[in-house]
């Protein structure tokens, strides 16, 4: 028998796997609209998309704050979850079945958590029923991609036109060092002084180092709430689930429309190390700001880790001056081992950002005037046939070269961690990547690197073993 309050209480499962299982019903916290009928009904139709969707991300969440990142183990331990929506006198109640039992305290819902579950039907339900299939949106165009986009944050009550610009995006690894993690701490401490606010993939490492450092920095300077903003898509959020600092979860539905969230939310971009991943969020970037129409826009962006990880910022400079050139080498700076000095760079930068947008009449709180070109919008499925069709050829133009290369690191990370990627390697074989011989030799090098430094782990700690192969087609 279940107990309906605003606290629900928690029936403990039993259960076969070594893995704590509760039942419960809740109600919704934070930012979700009323649901209607239809939307409640298709919901709960776990073989629908959507009920497929709402399930693998409600599991994740409900995973928050828990080691590990293992999308399949996740789901295999908790193979019999099951989340069913309700519609109630006043709104909505959402029924759970042998979820995470970490979720739970003293037979209570933790109050972030079930923010977290509620922002992600929040996100499901909006992008199913009111962006996908109305014509209004043209996920087929640019411009109809970045209104879509911008509806998506929107309607997550992400964008605030109250405040100045003061969202520092942070990149990097979700499994790095201990010393690479205390320095994400350093530098989202410092950050937090001066008043700036965190924007990062929401998951561990590198994305939880520098909320729970500015969480500090904040409540010094008396900045009470601090905004930790974690843009997640369900391909990935299994293997990252949410970690416990983020106070505004949006799910974008897909990895292209989370990285346009990124670059149109934030005001400027700090990378930590990181794997293949964070190789993707690179070329995003620099291939973006490569684009003619953005040359004279600020767009602050610092590359940044400890003094064990001058080594590597090194290998990534010289690729992207091997691939992409002096140009792209231009648009960021390297500081090693200073956190004060990246938080006060990013600070001035944030001011150029500011008078930028004054002068040119774009806002504060949504980046309408970056110019992306299609190639980084439009959604890759990193199949076997599209990861060997992709051009990585010298010839190509610079901001095209950079769109290939962040889809072949895409599916690099999907053969890594997201099941239908690691499903399809295990099924057919590594992914090949072809290309000129100069540009596959930089790959495989910076790809041996990672795998070298263990910043290609799979799940578990076991051996990693790749998940694609680097061709030369000269």
């Amino acid at each position: 028998m279940r107990t309906y309050t605003n606290e629900p209480r928690a029936t403990f499962a039993q259960d076969a796997h070594p893995v704590s299982k509760v039942s419960a019903s809740v109600y919704p916290a934070g930012a979700l609209n009323l649901l209607s009928q239809a939307e409640v009904a298709r919901l709960s139709d776990a073989s629908s998309e959507m009920g497929a969707t709402l399930r693998r991300c409600a599991l994740a969440v409900l995973n928050s704050g828990l080691q590990g990142d293992d999308a399949e183990q996740l789901l295999a331990d908790y193979h019999d979850f099951s989340i069913e929506i309700h519609q109630v006198n006043r709104g909505i109640r959402i029924d759970l079945d042998n979820a995470p039992g970490g979720a739970f305290v003293d037979g209570k819902m933790i109050r972030g958590i079930r923010e977290l579950l509620s922002s992600v039907i929040r996100d499901i339900i909006y992008y199913h029923t009111e962006v996908k299939p109305n014509p209004y949106f043209d996920l087929d165009d640019s411009a109809g991609i970045t209104s879509a986009t911008f509806d998506i944050l929107r309607n997550a009550r992400a964008l605030d036109a109250e405040r100045e610009p003061q969202l520092v995006v942070c990149w990097g690894g979700h499994s790095i060092s201990r010393e690479e993690y205390e320095y994400t701490k350093e530098v989202g401490y410092q950050l937090g002084l001066r008043g700036l606010d965190i924007c990062t993939g929401c998951g561990p490492g590198a994305m939880k180092g520098p909320m729970k450092g500015a969480t500090i920095g904040h409540s010094k300077q008396r900045i009470l709430p601090g905004q930790y903003v974690g843009l997640s898509e369900p391909g990935i959020i299994a293997a990252e689930s949410p970690n416990p600092i983020v106070n505004r979860l949006v799910i974008m539905p897909d990895i292209e429309k989370r990285l346009e969230s990124f670059i149109r939310l934030g005001h400027g971009v700090v990378v930590f190390p990181g794997g293949a991943g964070t190789a993707e969020e690179i070329l995003y970037i620099l291939g973006v700001l490569l684009h003619p129409a953005n040359r004279d826009m600020p767009f602050p962006l610092i590359f940044t880790g400890p003094e064990g990880a001058k080594a590597y910022f090194e290998q990534i400079d010289a690729f992207i001056g091997m691939t992409l050139g002096a140009q792209a080498q231009s648009l960021y700076t390297i500081i090693v081992d200073d956190g004060p000095a990246v938080a006060r760079a990013m600070a001035e930068g944030m001011e150029q950002v500011k008078h930028w947008r004054m002068e040119s009449n774009d806002a504060f709180y949504y980046n309408w005037l970056l110019t992306i070109d299609p190639e980084f919008q439009h959604p890759f499925e990193p199949t076997h046939e599209a990861m060997t069709g992709l051009e990585i050829a010298g010839d190509l133009p610079v901001h095209r070269l950079a769109a290939n290369l962040r889809r072949a690191f895409s599916g690099i990370v999907a053969g890594n961690v997201k099941p239908t990627g690691v499903a399809a390697v295990r099924e057919h074989g590594p992914f090949e990547i072809r290309g000129d011989a100069k540009i596959m030799q930089a790959l495989d090098e910076l790809l041996s690197g990672f795998v070298r430094d263990h910043r290609m782990k799979l799940p578990g700690g076991a051996a990693y073993e790749p998940c694609y192969r680097v061709v030369n087609s000269a």
